[in-house]
């Protein structure tokens, strides 16, 4: 991050080959996640209290090794796949949702470019770069689904100029790289990806944000006047392989549903930890952790499939529909069965609710999964 200065290196290199280091590293960087998930619930609700961001909680996460772990073993890194990254996020999620969330977003970045290098390659170098030196959050600006973009590209002779506001950005006040979705103002517009830095001219952060949920992830107004972009960092237009687009957006939602599920895990231990020793709250308890163990195995099933079959990314929707609403099913029957001690803002169930509620929000709508999912059933009318 460019205000926080790190030391520890994110991506190792060493004299083994490119296959044993990615799988040293990554198995050092697993080995972490217990002490990291501790260390992240100790400060989150400090920093959901105060809103303020978790400097420390990211700084631990990347000299664990977890911010980097997605980066491809031909770049240096672990190049984990998304079962490993799925049961990473989950962890984390029992610790900190908005340490998980901002972390989701940048292994989404690096894993994206492992799969097809979007990234131009010297900026991407530049990115790496940078991840040795300290934590480098990344973070997307996308306009919701079918809107147009919030951000207008200029061109101005020898860089685009970029213009616009675009709202809640987790991570904003932080953020090393953003990759601004923009449509250009020429004769045929196009839309495509625009990679600024977080600290260039022209970019300011409104740092108005004050939601009920996901506070230490600090999702501020991020406004560009005028900010440059050279050639060199764009990517125009954006239209992917018709192949990639279900596979990159399974990656991402079943990589935010994960933050979720480990968000939902915590308050059902909070909660069993409340009742422990009442009879009457056994069955209603047991059958929240059947349900919610059954929503983890389908999402951490289905992403050990796409890792060995990426056609099998046509079923995240839905899996991950099913897993959002078990998570905040979940959450809202725990709160039913502790009562008023789960509002009570000493303990940590009702932060999870608004955490919850403020995840569900990262993910597609539900009724357009469901059209999406129907049409595909019953064609298109």
């Amino acid at each position: 991050m460019p205000r926080t200065p790190a030391h520890t290196p994110a991506v190792e290199r060493g004299t083994d080959s490119a296959s044993s280091q990615g799988e040293t590293a990554l198995e050092r960087a697993l080995g972490r996640l217990p002490r990291v998930v501790d260390l992240l619930a100790a400060r989150a609700a400090e920093h959901d209290r105060d809103g303020t961001f978790p400097y420390q909680g990211i700084e631990t996460v990347h000299e664990a090794g977890l911010l980097t772990l997605t980066v491809g073993q031909r770049y240096g890194g672990p190049g984990a796949g998304l079962a490993d990254t799925v049961r990473v996020l989950a962890r984390l999620g029992r610790g900190d949702a908005s340490v998980a969330l901002l972390t989701a977003h940048t292994l989404l970045h690096h894993a994206e470019q492992a799969a097809g290098a979007p990234w131009p390659a010297a900026l991407y170098r530049r990115l790496l770069t940078e991840s040795r030196r300290g934590p480098a959050l990344v973070g997307t600006l996308r306009a919701a689904p079918g809107r147009p973009p919030a951000v207008t590209a200029h061109w101005r002779g020898d860089a685009w100029q970029l213009t616009g506001r675009a709202a809640q950005c987790p991570g904003a006040e932080a953020l090393a790289w953003l990759a601004v979705e923009a449509r250009t103002e020429e004769q045929r517009p196009r839309t495509g990806l625009f990679l600024i830095r977080g600290d260039s001219p022209g970019l300011e952060i409104d740092p108005a944000a004050d939601q009920l949920g996901l506070r230490a992830a600090a999702g501020h107004d991020v406004l560009l006047d005028g900010a440059r972009v050279g050639t060199d960092a764009v990517l125009l237009p954006r239209t992917p392989a018709p192949a990639d687009r279900p596979l990159s957006a399974a990656r991402r939602q079943l990589a935010l549903v994960a933050v979720l599920l480990g968000t939902a895990r915590a308050a059902l231990d909070w909660s069993a930890g409340h009742l422990r020793g009442s009879t009457a709250h056994r069955r209603p308890i047991g059958e929240l952790d059947v349900r919610l163990t059954g929503a983890e195995e389908l999402v951490h099933g289905l992403a050990a499939r796409i890792d060995a079959d990426p056609a099998a990314a046509e079923r995240a929707p839905a899996v991950q529909l099913l897993a959002a609403r078990t998570a905040a099913d979940t959450v809202q029957q725990a709160l039913t069965l502790t009562g008023s001690a789960g509002l009570d803002r000493r303990h940590p169930l009702e932060r999870h609710l608004r955490d919850t509620l403020g995840l569900r929000t990262q993910l597609p709508a539900e009724d357009a999964v469901l059209d999406a999912l129907g049409e595909a059933l019953l064609g298109r009318v």
